[in-house]
């Protein structure tokens, strides 16, 4: 059966990661164009994300206590890591097993996923968007877009919308056991194909793991769409502070 979901789904979360990391560029790009002080810039970027941040660690405390894995600290204060990254929160837990350690590292992406579907889907009603973007109708696609506004308290969920969605993804300390994990299920999955087991699997598994994929595609697509509105906005801020200040940031 076509996994048309898993395609769907690399595209979107490709297409995310890239938005994600380019308007987080050029918004501290701005800040410190204006402010001239990487403390300042960092500041002004952790309370920018400060609600995607909180709820980004809050899910790993929260998940990590309900599997009873002990976290000895909790920071919501920003850092610069040694690599040049900035981390603008985290959640020490105790090293165990890898599906613990797994299930903590994805939390927020599950529960950040969860806050942009409800806001984008029943708040903001973006659905239409994403359909008529998959059916190539960019009519019915700005015609959406045109309405977005009207939508109650509109500034507020897309604000909440957009740090959210720009925090939601699992960093790279989160995904510490993934591989591990994914090795483990990969050599279950070929045990049970030498079993026989294949075909049960191809009519029984694929179907949901199908509809999984294409319903988390939804989310990333319409995150992307958000990151995507604010692209030209952040470049249009961007050479304006530059041209005005007569500083820039490549």
């Amino acid at each position: 059966m076509e996994l048309s979901g898993l395609l769907w789904f690399t595209v979107t979360l490709v297409l995310l990661m890239l938005l994600q990391r380019f308007l987080h560029r050029e918004i501290q790009a701005v800040f410190l164009i204006l402010s001239r002080s990487p403390e300042f810039t960092i500041a002004l970027f952790s309370l920018l994300f400060l609600p995607g941040v909180l709820l980004h660690e809050l899910s790993h405390y929260l998940v990590a206590i309900v599997l009873g894995v002990p976290t000895p600290r909790f920071s919501l204060i920003p850092q610069v890591l040694p690599n040049g990254k900035l981390q603008l929160g985290y959640v020490e837990t105790a090293r165990t097993d890898i599906v613990r350690d797994s299930l903590i590292g994805a939390a927020p992406l599950i529960v950040g996923g969860l806050v942009v579907a409800f806001v984008a889907l029943t708040r903001l009603s973006l659905l239409p968007l994403w359909d008529a973007l998959r059916a190539g109708q960019v009519g019915a696609f700005w015609a959406a877009a045109a309405v977005l506004p009207q939508a109650s308290d509109f500034p507020l969920w897309f604000y909440l919308l957009f740090t959210i969605s720009s925090t939601m993804l699992p960093s790279q300390s989160d995904r510490h056991a993934w591989l591990p994990l994914g090795l483990v299920i990969v050599v279950l999955l070929g045990l049970a194909i030498l079993a026989g087991a294949g075909p049960w699997m191809l009519s029984n598994l694929t179907p949901p793991l199908n509809a999984f994929l294409s319903a988390t595609s939804v989310i990333f697509g319409l995150s992307a769409i958000v990151h995507a509105a604010l692209t030209i906005p952040s470049l249009g801020l961007h050479a304006l502070s530059a041209r005005l200040t007569g500083v820039d940031i490549v």
